[in-house]
């Protein structure tokens, strides 16, 4: 934007001559200027996202796209149990006549459930994308088009962590119109945004509203990053697309919040830059491979980042790294903070692991870590997640402790001593661990805040190797003569390590 510089009342300036040239030619100046901001504004007005007059046209072209999702699952029936009465109640034969009409032959019976959601035609192909919800556990799945005609769908791939699926369905001769994808990552908190579902079984139902929020964290699953909207969704919506005014999907309506089971303006969808990736490999393999870097990671606080000589909390800190794991033979290390994963910021700790999940495996990836005050490049290859990733747990290579007695810690508000083997027994583990025991807490202090809790084992101070009392508390002091606000600890506790960042208290 150009700047406009007033010149102050003031100031000597020339006036020219009203019947000078230099005169005319400003008025015309002023006058194709004023004409030029007027059609800047006319024509930013006109690309304005306003609320269109009607949705109508809109939902005319998409409410071919969508459709009902009815699956059917059959259910074995226990029936009611038969009470136990003494041998020849007069309510025995009561009961059994009783019990025996309602399951004929004595035998359980079974029964059909069935449940009803929405989705979307993808492609000229056939396939569909719906919720993993929806479909998950049916013995039968239809689906039915806008003109009630029903056909038999076949389950091509389902992922649990994104709760997507994709169906396949025969459309010869049939009336649809396949959806087109839009960028999810261009749509903006206030964006006009149009769902089509099934709610409640009603069939094609258009709602319109906002977007009310992005990234989205609702503990769904480990790559929750919902776009959030007031749109009405109610239960039966589940699969539906969320549509931006261009008529492209930017969302697969998932969730709501709701106390009552009804819209209370709280809907979830997952983004389609999530969701794409997904269906892509759900179609070519079935079923979804992602990548697995194979580390424990925790969030970047303001503490941990001033601890580490970060000038702001950003990145994901390593925990712990799994032996023999991608990371491990990358040569990233415990307390390394990564900032960027294959050339992508890592902004906190969420956005690390949808990362590494949309990258392919098997192919090398440059990761830049924060370590000792400077950035590093380093080189991984990305390994590939499986269902059961294995676990590490922290243990012992040496022992230390000594015969060191307990020592106050007043500037963090706990007691430590050397691990002796009554310790050990006490607070349930080997008599070899390594690192200084924490023994008491107080209450009020630092420490308490951060959830330090006697029976921990603090194995680092300041990134380095504790063994004795002497030498948290040698670290805790170099920390304060550098002028730092806080000193970071590897705790080992119930939960497996863990970085915290302690304030320093007065000494």
């Amino acid at each position: 934007m150009k700047e406009i510089r007033l010149t102050r009342q003031d100031a000597p300036i020339a006036v020219p001559d009203d019947r000078s040239p230099l005169r005319i030619a400003g008025i015309s100046a002023l006058i194709t200027a004023a004409a030029l901001a007027a059609f800047v504004f006319m024509t930013a007005a006109a690309h304005a996202r306003t609320a269109p007059e009607s949705f109508a046209d809109l939902a005319e072209k998409l409410l071919p796209s969508v459709v009902n999702i009815s699956t059917t699952q059959v259910i074995e029936s226990r029936g009611f149990e038969m009470p136990q009465l003494p041998p020849g109640s007069p309510f025995e034969d009561f009961f059994k006549e009783f019990f025996d009409r309602g399951q004929p032959n004595g035998k359980p019976q079974a029964r059909k459930a069935t449940s009803l959601g929405s989705g979307f035609i993808m492609d000229d192909d056939g396939h569909v994308v719906t919720n993993n919800h929806v479909i998950q556990d049916a013995d039968e799945i239809e689906v039915i088009l806008q003109d009630d005609t029903r056909l038999k769908a076949e389950v091509v791939g389902r992922d649990q962590k994104t709760d997507i699926a994709v169906l396949k369905v025969n459309l010869k001769g049939q009336k649809y119109h396949a959806i087109s994808f839009g960028d999810s990552e261009k749509a903006r908190v206030g964006d006009w945004v149009v769902a089509i579902g099934n709610p409640f079984g009603l069939g094609g139902t258009v709602t319109s509203g906002i977007i009310s929020a992005r990234g989205r964290d609702i503990s769904a699953g480990p790559y929750d990053n919902f776009i959030q909207t007031d749109a009405s969704i109610n239960r039966g919506n589940s699969g539906g697309p969320l549509f931006n005014l261009q008529g492209q999907v930017i969302g697969i309506n998932t969730a709501i919040f709701s106390p009552s089971g009804g819209s209370v303006g709280i809907g979830f969808a997952v983004p389609t830059s999530t969701a794409r990736p997904v269906i892509a490999q759900l179609i070519k393999h079935g079923q979804v491979k992602r990548g697995w870097l194979g580390v424990h990671i925790q969030q970047v606080t303001p503490e941990v980042a001033e601890s580490l000589g970060l000038k702001e909390p950003t990145g994901a800190l390593v925990a712990q790294v799994v032996d023999e794991g991608p990371a491990a033979n990358g040569k990233i290390q415990r307390g390394d903070v990564i900032l960027k994963f294959n050339n992508r910021k890592v902004h906190d700790m969420r956005k690390l692991p949808r990362i590494v999940a949309d990258t392919e495996v098997g192919v090398d990836v440059p990761v830049e870590v924060w370590r000792d005050n400077k950035k590093i490049d380093l080189t991984v290859k990305v390994g590939e997640l499986k269902e059961q990733a294995p676990q590490v747990a922290a243990r012992s290579d040496k022992g230390a402790g000594g015969d060191a007695k307990p020592k106050v810690l007043d500037d963090l508000g706990l007691t430590v001593s050397a691990i002796t083997a009554e310790a050990a027994q006490k607070f349930k583990f080997d008599a070899d661990a390594k690192g200084v025991l924490v023994t008491d807490v107080l209450g009020s202090g630092p420490a308490a805040e951060k959830g330090v809790r006697p029976g921990d084992l603090i194995v680092e101070v300041g990134q380095e190797e504790v063994a004795s009392p002497d030498d948290v508390a040698r670290k805790v002091k170099e920390a304060r003569d550098a002028g730092r606000k806080s000193v970071l600890l590897l705790v080992q506790g119930q939960n497996g390590l863990r970085f915290v960042a302690i304030r320093l208290g007065k000494s």
